[in-house]
């Protein structure tokens, strides 16, 4: 993972273009909730509109008072417009509150539908992607970006079409109230604007770097606490404090950065909005020294000034939101836009797993995960019905490799694997996956209870079906003595050890109860005492099945009925046990460095 990673000059029209099509993406997934938006803005529009005439009533008011200082206040008048005043204020009240709740579902469901298409994405998502792609970057993803998009479409969208229609109605009740006036109040504001546009062109990069920063520290910290034994083994702990240092670092500086020149933005119109207030104090002053204007008009005008300098503060702020939520939008719709697995809505022929001979052929597989490097060259294999295949060979020898690509994890370039003369290819991954049980290296619990991780996605498994495999595979005695059994909730104190966990997938495997089997380095992580527990285990889930076993303790696999020594993509040996080791090749070489001092000995 490239921790120092920052954004080079040419790549300023490539982001330019992400970001345009991030906001019409945007846009497009928001036209499924384009009514209640256009309730909303229509409401925001009236409210502000109530809150615009707000101020010639009050001039009418300040004008009634002034006459009647000579001739008497008229208080009927006085009362029918303060009346109407005050219903205007309410109404404009209501339709503000409705406009929030509308825009506040609004989002809700838009979020919502963002989290549910990105899981949906997520899974069809191939794995090479996960391979080149931290998982804390992707859950920084799901989580803060899908977040900062919620979060300011709710309180911006709102709130910036408000302060539009009040800068526009302000400047039109302004224009017909009194033209010199109206001019003054704008041109003393003109200078915010050219700031507020500044400001904005220059602290966009800053709020585009900090997202990308939050994904990459998201990254470095899973990658650290995943593997925290191993930081800490290997006295790795000053180095990874130093990569956490220097994201850290330069999140600290892009946050201070951008909200300096956000907050300017602020305090700034307020300072506008004052030196408006006494402009408009002298000018009007001096017209109604001349006769042009009555004080009401001042009074009034005091008032468009508040509405025409709030609503840039507001636009200021909400053009800042935006800035984050472009950001965000970018990364999330990034995401959503890479490649996913070839569609296989065309596929229909399926094998039915009870009806399944067991028989699989790989005929002339060839794969690379590059276009320009091929991993597997030319694999070739018959595997019968009921067969144990152990496949063995140094690391980097593919492996795992093959035993993804049966699994259809990945596509192959050339060639066909077929299962009982069915072509993988005419076949879902979905159907594939039900034909087979895998137990690999890494096991694989969740937070719940013992019972659910050994029935995991399968509803019709009774207690006594459980309990049966459990006892199989060795590891009934032990939950019977936890105090609440097989109701045990496995959580981050780990109450298993890494030997029960690996029996606990192998009677999660026998539960399935599929045709094939893969075990891919199932012993490798636990110790000799363990490993034969494991190896029995292993022994009773093999039978009756067709079986791929991966291993590099080549003891566990002397009674497989095929071995394939794998070398740099090929086979490049067949056969038995003692076959191979009568032909004093690879495999004879590989065993003998395992086992000549142990059988010396």
């Amino acid at each position: 993972m490239n921790h120092g990673r920052r954004r080079g000059p040419g790549q300023n029209n490539e982001k330019a273009k992400d970001f345009k099509k991030s906001m019409k993406t945007l846009i497009n997934y928001c036209k499924p909730y384009f009514i209640p938006v256009l309730v909303a803005v229509i409401l925001a529009m009236i409210s502000s509109i109530l809150s615009i005439i707000g101020p010639d009533k009050l001039k009418e008011i300040t004008n009634l008072i002034t006459e009647g200082l000579f001739n008497g206040i008229n208080m009927t008048k006085i009362k029918q417009i303060s009346l109407i005043l005050l219903i205007m204020y309410i109404v404009s009240a209501i339709f503000g509150y409705l406009q929030q709740f509308i825009m506040a579902v609004v989002t809700n469901k838009f979020s919502k539908q963002l989290r549910k298409e990105i899981s949906e994405k997520i899974n069809n998502m191939p794995l090479k992607y996960f391979d080149k792609n931290s998982y804390g970057d992707i859950l920084s993803r799901v989580t803060n970006d899908v977040d900062t998009l919620s979060m300011t479409l709710n309180q911006s969208l709102g709130t910036l079409v408000s302060a539009i229609t009040l800068l526009i109605g302000s400047v039109f009740m302004m224009f017909i109230t009194n033209g010199i006036m109206a001019l003054t109040a704008i041109l003393s504001s003109l200078i915010g604007f050219a700031f507020m546009i500044f400001v904005i062109s220059k602290s966009q990069k800053y709020f585009d770097r900090l997202q990308d920063e939050i994904g990459e520290l998201n990254g470095h910290i899973e990658e650290m606490y995943s593997g925290h034994n191993i930081v800490r083994v290997y006295n790795g702990i000053t180095e990874a404090e130093e990569v956490f240092d220097n994201v850290n670092d330069k999140i600290f500086d892009d946050v201070r950065k951008g909200q300096f020149l956000s907050g300017l933005m602020h305090p700034f119109m307020g300072f506008i909005g004052n030196f408006g207030y006494v402009c408009v104090c002298v000018v009007g002053a001096l017209l109604t020294m001349n006769n042009i204007i009555d004080f009401g008009v001042i009074v009034a005008f005091m008032l468009y000034i508040r509405l025409f300098t709030q609503p840039l503060s507001q636009i200021a702020q909400s053009l800042s939101s935006l800035q984050s939520c472009a950001a965000a939008s970018e990364r999330v719709f990034e995401f959503l836009d890479e490649e996913e697995m070839s569609s296989e809505d065309g596929i229909k022929e399926s094998l039915n797993k009870n009806n399944v001979k067991g028989e699989i052929v790989f005929e002339h597989v060839k794969f690379g995960y590059d276009k320009d490097k091929t991993i597997i060259k030319d694999f070739n294999v018959k595997v019968n019905p009921g067969d144990k295949i152990a496949i063995v060979g140094p690391t980097g020898a593919g492996k795992t490799t093959m035993v993804n690509l049966l699994m259809k994890f990945y596509d192959i370039v050339d060639g066909d694997i077929k299962i009982d003369g069915v072509s993988t290819k005419n076949l879902t991954r979905k159907n594939i996956h039900d034909l087979f049980i895998m137990v690999l290296q890494d096991t694989w619990v969740f937070e719940g209870t013992i019972k659910e991780n050994i029935k995991y996605n399968k509803s019709n498994i009774t207690d006594e079906e459980i309990e049966k495999v459990c006892k199989i595979v060795g590891l009934h005695h032990y939950i019977k003595s936890l105090s609440k059994g097989y109701n045990t909730i496995l959580s981050d104190n780990e109450t298993l050890s890494s030997g029960q966990k690996q029996l606990l997938t192998i009677a999660r495997g026998m539960v399935k109860d599929a045709p094939f089997l893969i075990l891919d380095e199932a012993t490798s992580s636990v110790d000799t005492r363990t490993e034969e527990l494991v190896q029995k285990a292993m022994d009773k889930l093999t039978e009756g099945r067709t079986s791929f076993i991966i291993a590099h303790r080549l003891s566990t696999i002397k009674n497989a009925d095929l071995i394939l020594m794998m070398q740099e993509g090929n086979i490049v040996e067949q056969g038995s046990h003692e076959e191979l080791l009568k032909l004093n090749g690879k495999y004879a070489e590989l065993y003998n460095s395992q086992f000549e001092k142990m059988e010396e000995a």
